[in-house]
């Protein structure tokens, strides 16, 4: 599998803007002396108090609650062996950013400098006060096995090692399906599972515990079957699982096997292993990052073959990131003391009848393929909205109903609505985008080569498989550019093409001439724009159909680029186009628009830009709830300044438009649920989340305040009503910031 980045990619990703991958940043006002006193001295003093005499109001006080430490000695660093606690700090810092993005789990990395289990056990023991749960994390075994066990009978918290329980649990959650799919049971089914390390070992101990029997199931490891009476290579661990058995190699074991767990290396499967199992056979091969045997090789020997491994791009991967961050969120909202055998394993059933449910739309949409249940889908995808808020609640009833809650949930359906609340937007929507981006594999013109973020984005744009990118510039400065930052092996993934020696340049310059002849532009002034401009030639070469999309704006103001870019195309504000800011902060996301275009558009304006914005709307996914907004709320105060506000929902009640919108009103009661119930006869059913405002000049206020004081993200301006696809950037984003925009451009929102 190539790899989407360089390594100086990922040295920088790791060290800009700041080194390491997250921060922590305050909850409570700082702002005054009153609110130091109150967050530290004397106030502080109240719950300390109150906390010494009740221990549990910890939860209520601290952020203990919602506070998980990913530990580890660096011993079993991914595949990359014992590197040691320091070099080991990286991957903990990913997953602790993995618990945040995917559960909103507060997240601190501890790396521990010793290999002793008892110093370790020692050390993580003196915590407990600090956090909610632990997550072990890259340490190996057999060390693994007995560190978790002694901490789980020490510390009255949930102790997870995520190697062992994480795999476990997604294996057991494509189990489930893969065995309703081929009609069997698991109490019936033989098993084989090659690799008697940490994940191995649980996984099958984890299927016993569903109901496997113990001598239907087979482990091996490099020495083969681990049988009753063998002396070499044994441990207590695997000896647990020794079976009473003749068999002796792997290949005997497949045999007539019913299911393959494969937690080992690359080729331990061979095709006649998997043409000798059982009818409907289930191979989960999960080496990483090489499967034990291909689904295209397991397939061609056994068409009915279920196949899973741990590779995203292949259908059915078994990711942990549906497994620990989702077990935790569960635990720790009743105050768990541990995360058992029925909290696991209603963590898989709640994953596997997700899977068997209608996936939405925007999933589906993202993934450019259907999604419906079957051979190729017995696992939902991690990006799937629905996880927050199913399998948290699923874990919490199991911990409730075995005694490990401190505090149970009393009413779980508000419980559930409070999940689906709490999930900054941003990441999900990038990533549909990403995934819809990467199907239509759209060749992306980016206009502006002499500038080294757009080439750093345009090579993003190859290396994450969304398509093929045609930078517009002079070879010789790319090629200096690159090297001077070190990306010089990097231009082959790119097309560079200079407007001046184009074989279709007579063609542009023809098209041009045609379109501006009676505007007062001469053949020189045309031959001028076509052969020097490269926005004027990026939008020639995308009418003539030499690309499929194009992204530039980076160099130049976005009203300059408007201007060269209406050479080629229609994108005025008279011809329908509309620039659509969306602003994310937190878990809200809002449409603010016209952003771009419409520098004092009127009511027919505004209600073709309502209707521009609600498309964009229902291609990130939103159902779209429009307030046209103003200084006046519903007429009062009168001014003509609000008049063509309070017009433009008429205008849209004639349409007949399929989605809510209401007006004129002031923001407060666009966006606050509170202030929007004085207004029972408003048509909206909850608040907006599309703003049409007045003006551009209020549009961008309003975005640039947003991102620079409230710290929002902000993707945009999406610009749409254009004849292609078309993203103008803005001359302050970084490289990143342009990807999305080529990605934006990619998914053509129209």
């Amino acid at each position: 599998m190539s790899k989407k980045f360089t390594d100086e990619e990922a040295l920088r990703f790791h060290m800009e803007p700041r080194p390491g991958k997250f921060d922590i940043a305050a909850s409570v006002p700082m702002s005054t002396q009153r609110d130091l006193s109150l967050a530290y001295s004397p106030g502080v003093a109240v719950p300390c108090e109150r906390i010494f005499e009740e221990p549990g109001l910890a939860y209520d006080y601290t952020n203990k609650g919602n506070l998980v430490a990913v530990i580890s000695n660096g011993t079993a660093v991914l595949g990359l062996g014992n590197l040691g606690a320091l070099a080991s700090k990286p991957v903990m810092e990913g997953k602790s950013v993995l618990f945040k993005r995917f559960a909103d789990v507060n997240s601190i990395d501890i790396e521990l400098a010793t290999e002793d289990p008892d110093a370790f056990c020692q050390a993580v023991r003196l915590m407990e006060p600090t956090f909610g749960g632990i997550n072990l994390e890259d340490i190996k075994a057999p060390e693994c096995f007995e560190i978790e066990s002694r901490l789980k009978e020490e510390m009255d918290i949930p102790v997870f090692h995520d190697d062992q329980h994480g795999t476990a649990v997604i294996c057991a959650a494509g189990l489930i399906n893969a065995l309703h799919l081929s009609g069997k049971r698991i109490e019936d089914v033989r098993i084989v599972l090659n690799g008697a390390g940490a994940a191995g070992i649980a996984c099958l101990e984890l299927l016993k515990a569903m109901g496997a029997r113990h001598n239907n199931c087979i482990m091996c490891d490099t020495k083969g079957v681990i049988y009753r009476g063998r002396s070499e290579g044994m441990n207590q661990w695997k000896s647990a699982h020794a079976a009473a058995t003749d068999l002796r190699t792997l290949e005997e074991a497949m045999k007539g096997a019913d299911v393959f767990l494969g937690v080992s290396v690359k080729g331990a499967v061979t095709p006649a292993m998997v043409e000798s199992m059982a009818e409907n056979p289930v191979i989960f091969a999960m080496a990483n990052p090489d499967p034990e045997i291909t689904p295209e090789e397991a397939q061609a020997v056994r068409p009915d073959a279920i196949v899973a491994t741990g590779r995203s791009d292949y259908p059915n991967q078994v990711n942990n990131v549906l497994g620990f961050p989702y077990l935790f969120r569960g635990a720790l909202d009743i105050h768990a003391r541990a995360i058992n055998d029925d909290m696991k394993i209603a963590c898989a059933r709640a994953l596997a009848e997700l899977a068997r449910e209608d996936v939405p739309d925007e999933v589906a949409l993202a993934y450019g393929r259907s999604l419906k249940f079957g051979r190729d889908y017995i696992i939902p995808t991690p990006f799937d909205p629905r996880l927050i808020w199913r399998v948290p609640p699923a874990v919490a009833r199991a911990g409730m109903d075995t005694g490990v809650a401190r505090r149970p949930i009393v009413d779980m359906e508000g419980y559930t609505r409070s999940l689906q609340a709490r999930m900054d937007p941003t990441s999900s929507i990038l990533q549909s985008l990403f995934a819809r981006a990467r199907v239509r594999q759209a060749r992306m013109i980016f206009a502006e080569g002499d500038d080294i973020r757009v080439l750093k984005a345009a090579i993003a744009y190859v290396r994450e498989g969304l398509g093929e990118a045609a930078v517009i510039g002079r070879e010789a400065d790319v090629r200096q550019k690159l090297a001077a930052e070190g990306l010089e092996d990097s231009i082959g993934l790119i097309e560079i093409v200079n407007a001046a020696n184009t074989e279709h340049l007579e063609t542009y310059k023809s098209h041009l001439y045609g379109r501006l002849q009676r505007k007062g532009y001469d053949r020189a002034d045309v031959h001028r724009m076509a052969a020097r401009d490269r926005h004027v030639f990026s939008a020639c070469m995308l009418a003539h159909g030499h690309g499929d999309a194009m992204v530039t704006g980076a160099t130049r103001k976005s009203a300059h680029v408007l201007d060269q870019i209406n050479m080629v195309f229609d994108a005025r504000a008279t011809d329908g186009a509309v620039g659509i800011t969306a602003v994310i902060r937190g878990n809200r996301i809002v449409l603010i628009a016209d952003t771009l275009v419409h520098e004092w558009p009127d009511q027919e304006d505004l209600a073709n830009i309502a209707e521009r914005a609600a498309a964009v709307a229902r291609g990130l996914g939103l159902e779209p709830r429009v307030a046209f907004v103003s200084f006046s709320t519903f007429g009062y105060p009168v001014s003509e300044r609000a008049e063509k506000m309070h017009l433009a929902p008429g205008i849209l009640d004639k349409r007949g438009v399929d989605f809510e919108y209401d007006g004129e009103m002031t923001v407060d009661v666009a966006l606050n649920a509170d202030v929007l119930t004085q207004y029972p006869f408003c048509r909206l059913s909850g608040p907006a989340n599309i703003l049409v405002v007045p003006a551009r000049h209020s549009a961008s206020i309003s975005v640039k305040l947003m991102q620079e004081i409230g710290g929002a993200t902000i993707i945009g301006p999406i610009l749409t009503g254009v004849g292609k696809p078309i993203q103008v950037a803005s001359s302050n984003m970084g490289a990143s910031d342009i990807l999305n925009m080529a990605v934006i451009a990619a998914c053509d929102m129209g």
